[in-house]
Order: structure tokens, then sequence, then C-alpha cells
């Protein structure tokens, strides 16, 4: 098999649950596990990112919401209505559970392991160009068991990791 070259560059970010209740997950996870710092869920929807879904901008919408604990990003995400990844992996698996998880690398490095991954086969699920970040989430199910993000951090991106890390 092929190895990724830039996996050296590639550092683990964050793991995002997909439930079905999201003020039930941090209700259990802030005050059972004590991982605070949880922002009241935003309603997301994948238009306002130009979020993809196998190529196309569709209607998903769902709640989110994202804590810095022990070096480590926690997402959350409750999906609303339409479609998307989030809304696949809730129908499949109702009780919910880990969807994904996320690496990063400076933006610079991004087209060349989303390429590699591409290359060695790897579909991609859903694309996000944002100001801070451009990600892409491969379909790693039979390898992994999870979606596998990649994230490439613009220099305004890692200011808001900063951000976010100084809150904790």
């Amino acid at each position: 098999m092929n190895t990724i070259g830039t996996i050296t560059q590639l550092e683990f970010a964050q793991i995002c649950w997909v439930i079905p209740d999201i003020h039930t997950a941090v209700k259990f996870l802030s005050r059972t596990l004590g991982v605070a710092g949880f922002p009241e869920p935003e309603n997301v929807r994948a238009q306002d990112l130009n979020m993809t879904y196998y190529g196309n901008v569709v209607d998903g919408e769902w709640l989110t919401t994202q804590t810095y604990n022990g070096g480590t990003f926690i997402e959350l995400v409750q999906p609303i209505s339409g479609k998307s990844m989030f809304h696949d992996y809730l129908e499949k698996y109702p009780a919910g559970g880990i969807q994904h998880n996320a690496f990063r690398l400076p933006v610079n490095g991004f087209e060349k392991i989303t390429n590699d991954l591409r290359e060695q086969g790897y579909a991609v699920i859903s694309e996000v160009d944002h100001s801070i970040a451009r990600m892409a989430f491969f379909d790693t199910y039979k390898t992994l068991g999870v979606v596998t993000e990649i994230m490439g951090i613009t220099p305004e991106g890692w200011k808001a990791i900063e951000q976010m890390q100084n809150a904790q």
C-alpha cells in the first residue's frame, strides 16, 4: 500500500460524535465526564458553508458544538433536516457514535494529502472551502470504521484554533 508522503505533517485534531440529541450528549460529557467548555449548539446549514455532499451542495442542516480538551477538539453534531454525511450516519446508527476523526496540517499541504488519498481509492463524501480551513471528508469506513477528515488550516484558522485553545 502506498504511504502518504506528508503523513509526518499531519496532526490528530478532532473527534466527532453524531448523535440524536446534542443537549443530552453535552450534559453527559460536561456533568458526568467533566469535559467543559461546550458553547451553546449552533444551527449550521451546508449551503451556508458551501459544503458539498458527493459533489453537490445540498440542504443539510444540523446543530453543532465543539470544545477543546486535552489537546483534541471534541465536536458534536445532531442532524436536523435534509441530507449530509451526518444524516446518513444517524440513519445507519440511530443511537449515534463516532462518525469522523480529523487530522490537520497547514493549508499548503492540503492538496498533496487529499490527492494521495484520492489516488489510493478513497472517495470524498463532503468538502468545505472556508476562510479558516479547507476540509475534505473521506470514506474510510471499511478501513477505519469512521470517516477521515483532512483539514488544511489557513493562517486565519491557526489564529482561531489558538483562541479556542486559550479559552479553556
